[in-house]
């Protein structure tokens, strides 16, 4: 039930208009009930000539008063084919208007979902999102919204349209004979235990098809993203083997489905076909006693098999609820997270000089200290390098500036506020930032350059380039800053996606420029022009830089050697070479290597 009323804030903004289609739906279906009688009519006085009673016809009576012609005569025939071509229109009218609404409102309702799953891991944080697994986080925004948003536009209405078509055929069938309802009520019991245990099954097995789905919509991107490790290692029978696992594994399930739906199919029909001879039997005895006419065999048995028709479908409609209801509980489970960087920052507080200060920072993780007792004073201009080995915590310390990561204890202000105290929006505009992995998006070189600033003038980007060093590879391109770059930058090297990286963090040119080991696939000549540039066209801007290469460091104010989430050394380049610590016998085996080479 919460997972209903989780859908129904999306989908209680077209209620109205979705009751008036269902009100046209039981409608249409009325008249389509009604059909029956007419074909009894055209057996029992156009064809026969049976004696007209008071209640002869039923609903359609007044067909029989003489006014339509009288009984057996062609003039009755064409009254009582008038009639059923206007019901059936009138049905095709409603049920086509019933449609279109419908598919709209469904539509609707898909985008909105999509919306609000795409908004929703736009604010989670990493490491939320980190819980999911992409294949999971695909199968939520794309075939939950889908699955969910057709249990409120398609499902349930035609539930209820099953549940309608149910009581009125009860209620004709009743006015036919009450002993017609006899049969339907004895085989009732029946029937809703074969609902109850096929539901529990099908619930079950719907789990483990959407898991397997969401299975394989992970090894095929991970496959696609990384077909160049494949190649290159010659795995491509070890990836055919995952996929066929995960591929033989969804469609097991999905066979367990069909034969589960097989098996229920079977149960009803061998059910539909007592009602519908036992309902024979009993009309050939009313009509031998005289208690009915033979055009109301036609009719009761159709009711029958209506009847009967429609428990099937209430039962496939309760069958298909299951699959999915559980992707509205994912969707529901998925749109519940609560961050764990609440946005609760003063609109109004920005920075367009910001004075960094860290005090005391420490930040452990599943009960690792991932950072310990970390200071460092970032006045607006200054320039901060941190080196150190791998895992020693330079790439997390950024993203605590950023909030990525929380703190667990200590403190960061800019400019004398808690960074909490600024909305994230706000935070983050202060940094331009190139991460480890520099990523591109399937688009131009120039769209990506102007990722920030998309309306930017091509002038402004073309700068941007040149600073980067990136203008001369760009313009041997076939269609230059107009190249469209594949997948995750595909098509380029890896130094290359990170001048057009870097090119983006200075189009943006924010105040405090982050560089997080970006430079580590340039060659040294080229790494060293373009730290030059920042130096020169980009003196007044704050620099926080992160390198394996301690010479991307050597210009900087003050640099931060760190060490298992401490830092064990800081000073100038100067200073620390005069400590002859951990910073001066890397920097130098370094040196020593380069000069090897």
């Amino acid at each position: 039930m919460e997972t209903f009323k989780f859908g129904y804030k999306y989908f209680k903004k077209d209620l109205f208009i979705s009751l008036a289609a269902e009100i046209m739906s039981f409608t249409g279906i009325y008249t389509e009930l009604l059909l029956p009688l007419l074909s009894g009519i055209l057996i029992d006085f156009v064809i026969n000539s049976e004696k007209v009673e008071d209640k002869s016809g039923g609903v359609f009576h007044f067909l029989l008063t003489g006014r339509f012609g009288s009984v057996h005569s062609m003039e009755l025939f064409f009254a009582v084919a008038g009639f059923f071509m206007l019901l059936v229109l009138v049905r095709i009218v409603l049920i086509y208007v019933r449609d279109l609404i419908q598919e709209k409102v469904g539509l609707n309702l898909e985008t909105t979902l999509r919306y609000a799953s795409y908004d929703k891991l736009m604010k989670l944080d990493s490491d939320t999102i980190s819980e999911y697994n992409s294949g999971e986080l695909l199968q939520i925004l794309n075939s939950d919204t889908i699955m969910f948003k057709e249990l409120f536009c398609h499902r349930i209405p035609y539930f209820g349209d099953s549940l309608f078509m149910l009581v009125a055929t009860i209620v004709l069938i009743a006015t036919i004979d009450i002993s017609f309802v006899f049969i339907p009520l004895l085989l009732t019991p029946v029937l809703i235990l074969t609902m109850l245990v096929f539901k529990k099954k099908a619930r079950e097995n719907f789990i483990k098809i959407r898991a397997n789905s969401a299975e394989l919509n992970l090894t095929t991107q991970e496959n696609i993203s990384g077909v160049r490790i494949v190649r290159s290692f010659v795995n491509e029978e070890l990836e055919k083997k995952k996929f066929d696992k995960v591929n033989m594994a969804l469609r097991d399930t999905n066979i367990r489905q069909v034969g589960l739906t097989a098996d229920i199919e079977m149960t009803l029909n061998v059910i539909k076909q007592i009602a519908y001879v036992g309902t024979i039997a009993i009309a050939a005895f009313l009509v031998i006693r005289g208690n009915l006419t033979p055009g109301y065999i036609l009719a009761s048995s159709s009711y029958v098999v209506r009847l009967m028709g429609n428990i099937n479908s209430i039962n496939n409609h309760i069958v298909n609820m299951q699959q999915q209801a559980v992707a509205g509980l994912a969707l529901k489970r998925f749109m519940e997270k609560e961050s764990r960087t609440p946005d609760e920052g003063i609109p109004s507080l920005q920075s367009g000089t910001p004075n960094i200060e860290m005090k005391n920072v420490s930040l452990e993780i599943d009960g690792q200290k991932i950072l310990e007792d970390v200071s460092l004073s970032i006045p607006y201009g200054k320039k901060v390098g941190i080196v150190g080995e791998t895992g020693s915590g330079k790439s997390v310390l950024l993203k605590t500036l950023l909030r990525i990561k929380e703190i667990t204890s200590g403190s960061i202000t800019i400019d004398d506020h808690d960074i909490k105290e600024y909305r994230l929006d706000k935070l983050r505009d202060m940094y331009a930032c190139v991460f480890q992995d520099a990523f591109l998006f399937s688009n131009t070189v120039e769209s990506n350059i102007a990722f920030s600033k998309p309306y930017a003038d091509q002038k402004l980007v073309k700068e941007a380039a040149v600073h980067a060093q990136a203008e001369s590879f760009i313009n041997k391109l076939e269609d230059g800053y107009q190249t469209i770059i594949g997948e995750r930058g595909i098509g380029i090297s890896g130094g290359q996606k990170q001048r057009i990286s870097i090119a983006r963090c200075f189009l943006k040119n924010a105040p405090v420029f982050v560089l997080d080991d970006s430079t580590s696939a340039l060659d040294v000549n080229t790494e060293k022009v373009l730290l030059n540039e920042i130096y020169e066209k980009f003196s007044e801007k704050t620099l926080i830089i992160t390198a394996h290469r301690f010479s991307s460091v050597t210009g900087c104010d003050e640099i931060l050697y760190m060490r298992e989430g401490r830092v064990e050394e800081r000073g100038t380049f100067d200073e620390l070479m005069k400590m002859n610590g951990s910073f001066a016998k890397v920097y130098n085996i370094q040196m020593s290597q380069k000069e090897t080479d």
